[in-house]
């Protein structure tokens, strides 16, 4: 009887120890479970936070770049229309025109003056023009016309020069820097062509005008303003504009700061050793 009883409670005892045993097993699996999954919760956590200012330092300048891009595209179409009209408004003959007031009221011919020639139309539709015979039998005003308009469009082909070396559609020059400092120079040379065109067409208007309300100067001499000096007038605005977005678009607030290169970051595995797929 009392083997017997010993024996039962030997069982017991081996019964309960290995109880105890795949308790304390299930424990310890359960435990390197949440540990696994903390340490891949922290990975990814890792990975996101390695890839927010990756995205924050690619999107906002790739946008900037994409705006100073177009104003760059506007501003250089705009000027090389100015370019184009300063070129017309120098070679047009229409100047001054013919005032029909008081007595003068002669609808069968009309006078164009320009900077090179003067034209007579007739009402019939034909034009005889005639080419100015001396520079030096010219008033002063159509001297300096003609000089800073010749300056003007001169400047303006040496502006788009300049402009299309440092586009962004080029590869004439490498350095950012540099190309954000020739277009800013391409801007401010076609300001200055705007400016030299700017200064004959207010100085002929202004003649002209004082001319036509000057009560000395007969009727048959009155002048009006002509097409060419509107013309030279939209040209100067165009030229401005376009010099001034030419500016704007590389500067900092449109460009903002240059982009920061990160590194890859570097994944850690579970055993402790650096991911294999960034030495590939």
């Amino acid at each position: 009887m009392a083997a017997q009883q010993q024996r039962q409670s030997g069982r017991r005892i081996n019964e309960a120890s290995e109880r105890t045993h795949s308790v304390s097993r299930g424990e310890t699996e359960r435990a390197q479970s949440i540990n696994t999954s903390q340490l891949r919760g922290g990975d990814t956590n890792e990975k996101t936070r390695s890839f927010i200012p990756q995205l924050r330092s690619t999107s906002t300048p790739k946008n900037r770049a994409m705006l100073a891009a177009c104003l760059e595209f506007l501003g250089l179409a705009l000027c090389v229309t100015g370019s184009l009209l300063v070129m017309v408004a120098c070679g047009l003959p229409m100047w001054k025109v013919t005032a029909f007031i008081d007595s003068n009221i002669v609808v069968a011919q009309t006078i164009w003056d320009g900077l090179w020639m003067s034209c007579v139309v007739q009402s019939t539709g034909q034009m005889q023009c005639k080419v100015h015979d001396s520079v030096l039998a010219l008033t002063q005003d159509l001297q300096t016309a003609r000089a800073l308009t010749i300056i003007s469009a001169v400047v303006g082909v040496v502006a788009l020069t300049v402009t299309v070396a440092g586009a962004q559609c080029t590869n004439c020059i490498k350095d950012e820097t540099v190309k954000a400092r020739v277009v800013n120079a391409g801007g401010v040379i076609y300001i200055i062509s705007g400016l030299f065109v700017l200064v004959p067409l207010c100085w002929m208007a202004n003649n002209i005008i004082v001319d036509f309300h000057n009560p000395q100067v007969p009727p048959s001499k009155k002048r009006e303003i002509g097409a060419a000096i509107y013309i030279g007038w939209a040209a100067t605005a165009l030229l401005l504009l376009g010099g001034t977005l030419l500016c704007c678009s590389f500067s900092q607030g449109v460009r903002g700061a240059y982009p920061i290169k990160y590194a890859p970051t570097k994944t850690i595995t579970s055993n402790g050793d650096f991911d294999k797929k960034h030495y590939v």
